[in-house]
């Protein structure tokens, strides 16, 4: 499964929106209305789906699903 599907999936589960609702570039505090608490469990969830973990530099990117694919891929790939 592609990166952006996976971190689609993984915030359509936690969040309870629907997949339409997270657009690639939509600010996830913005226009989806995530707060601190679920982005918290949002980033824990994507460690667990994605074998990885993130820094709190890394999770200060987070901002829209584009931004949180990039860091992950950086991650996965190593750089």
């Amino acid at each position: 499964m592609e990166i952006k599907a996976k971190v689609k999936e993984v915030l359509v589960n936690l969040l309870r929106v629907r997949p339409e609702e997270l657009k690639d570039d939509a600010k996830l505090y913005d226009s989806i209305g995530v707060d601190s608490t679920e982005m918290v469990e949002a980033v824990i969830a994507l460690e667990k789906a994605f074998g990885t973990k993130l820094g709190s530099k890394e999770i200060g990117k987070f901002s829209t699903i584009n931004d949180i694919e990039k860091v992950i891929q950086s991650k996965i790939s190593g750089k």
